[in-house]
């Protein structure tokens, strides 16, 4: 029989979280702040099931196996079991995708990047903000990370729908920009299906100029809310 335990967010004790830098999670708050908008599901389980995935593949070492806990907080059988599941299923994936059988050999996981005064245009108006982000997976050689999500699509629409739903497109110019990096992806994982889907992004491509968009009209309106 599986145990459960009372839903509690998985806290990463990493000082990156602490820090005073712009996040693109900064953003997304400020924009539920101004846009507010129905929620669908349960949030806060599903950001905790998503750290769960996260830190099993890319922060192995956060995670007790054996009593199934992350950073001693005690995980759900149920939880931990189908996160196991879907990390089972990228590796299988890695063996008929050589690009992701190198990401997952070669990359440093849940490396942090700070860009200092970096500098945007809104409609010709300039101004800077102190930036940070953290990513997922970051290839040193190829100057080029990119991203790890679950995802309740089943298929590669609801994938592809979920991009632009999501803002994914947004977190990705943002981390671009601040890596100033030509090439990004995402490799997402169907809580549904254990399917796996991907999407390459380049500098100038629909969904980076997308991204960069959405971006900079919040990066202008934190920076002047923060002027009060």
């Amino acid at each position: 029989m599986m145990t459960m335990t009372k839903t509690k967010a998985i806290v990463n004790p990493d000082e990156y979280y602490q820090r005073s830098e712009v996040s693109n999670s900064d953003l997304t708050e400020l924009k539920n702040q101004l846009h507010p908008h129905m929620q669908y599901g349960d949030r806060e389980a599903a950001f905790r099931f998503g750290s769960i995935v996260d830190a099993i593949i890319t922060e192995p070492s956060r995670v007790d196996f054996l009593h199934m806990t992350i950073d001693g907080e005690q995980c759900s059988e149920e939880e931990f079991l189908h996160a196991r599941e879907m990390q089972r299923a990228l590796r299988a994936e890695a063996r008929r995708d050589p690009f992701l059988a190198k990401v997952l050999e070669l990359s440093d996981t849940q490396r942090f990047m700070v860009n200092k005064a970096q500098e945007f245009d809104n409609g010709g108006f300039r101004f800077t903000l102190d930036t940070r982000c953290k990513w997922d997976w970051w290839l040193p050689s190829c100057h080029f990370g990119g991203d790890l999500k679950t995802t309740f699509a089943s298929t590669q629409a609801e994938f592809d729908n979920a991009v632009d739903f999501f803002d994914w497109d947004r977190s990705r110019a943002w981390y671009m920009d601040i890596a100033h990096s030509d090439r990004d992806f995402i490799y997402a994982i169907s809580k549904k299906n254990c399917r796996i889907f991907k999407k390459f992004i380049n500098r100038g491509d629909d969904i980076y100029n997308r991204g960069r968009e959405k971006y900079e009209e919040l990066a202008f309106q934190y920076w002047a809310f923060n002027l009060v």
